[in-house]
């Protein structure tokens, strides 16, 4: 370490992406949970699946639990979207988990993350795992191909400022309550051919964080109104009932503020939870 940098950060590396690269790599990875002071404020808090976890109270204690029944879980990274303040990690998680039989089945299944920090440590993070997806995998024995990772996200990300513009666009669009008014969509395990359906009418959207970096637009939200169906394991006796749907994405801006593209995960199993009460991982 020379001048307070890293040799990573002297070549070119954004220190907030070098912290990241320890976050994935070192601590993730490795399942080196002895960082958490080198990477985390003590302060740190996890927003998942609607629950606060702080770093020492509740969230590296669900950490030790998830190694302990995934000791070999591993992290991919897809891409970083970085404005220099803010970043958000698009990744999938993968592991053979245990099953009630005593059994192991592989999954992979994918995530989104809204990071904050201080310029030294990560603060806070609103992020959403699709363990809807997971849990079907499980089910079924068969885990979903594993999308390519990020060749070299460590040096190949850029920082792009923000964009007001971009900001409000996707605000205003969220507030409509219409995910499925995008160009080009990928929510949720969509990629394997079902088209989205949303599985609540929306009647109330609150934005919980939002930033920029140009003209991509990651966002937290949380959406609340009636169940209209189409999660696994949920009866249809369960529609009409009140629910409450986390989503989080990037959401792509183009002309005339219309949202082209979209990168989402939403918190299906946590509704399932909220509707059966099956755990939601």
């Amino acid at each position: 370490m020379l001048d307070g940098r890293s040799a990573a950060e002297r070549e070119g590396m954004h220190p907030f992406v070098s912290l990241m690269r320890t976050y994935c790599i070192d601590y993730t990875n490795t399942h080196d949970q002895t960082l958490y002071d080198e990477i985390m404020e003590p302060d740190y808090v996890v927003h998942i699946s609607g629950f606060d976890l702080e770093r020492d109270v509740s969230y590296g204690p669900a950490v030790t639990d998830l190694y302990g029944r995934a000791p070999g879980l591993g992290l991919v990274v897809h891409e970083f979207v970085l404005n220099g303040d803010r970043l958000c990690m698009r990744f999938s998680e993968h592991a053979s988990m245990p099953l009630p039989d005593g059994s192991r089945a592989l999954a992979c299944w994918r995530g989104i993350g809204l990071y904050k920090w201080n310029g030294r440590r990560l603060t806070e993070n609103y992020v959403e795992q699709d363990y809807l997806a997971m849990s079907e995998q499980l089910a079924t024995g068969t885990p979903r191909p594993l999308e390519p990772p990020h060749l070299d996200p460590w040096m190949a990300t850029e920082v792009v400022q923000a964009d007001p513009a971009a900001e409000d666009a996707v605000r205003a669009w969220l507030l409509r309550g219409d995910l499925a008014d995008a160009g080009h969509l990928t929510i949720d395990d969509s990629p394997i051919g079902r088209p989205y359906e949303p599985v609540l009418d929306v009647a109330d959207v609150v934005v919980n964080d939002l930033f920029s970096a140009g003209p991509r637009v990651p966002f937290h939200a949380t959406l609340r109104g009636p169940y209209r169906g189409g999660i696994l394991d949920v009866p249809d006796t369960h529609k009409g009932t009140e629910i409450t749907l986390n989503v989080v994405g990037i959401a792509d801006v183009g002309e005339g503020g219309a949202v082209t593209s979209l990168q989402a995960v939403t918190t299906r199993a946590t509704a399932r939870m909220m509707l059966t009460g099956a755990s939601p991982i």
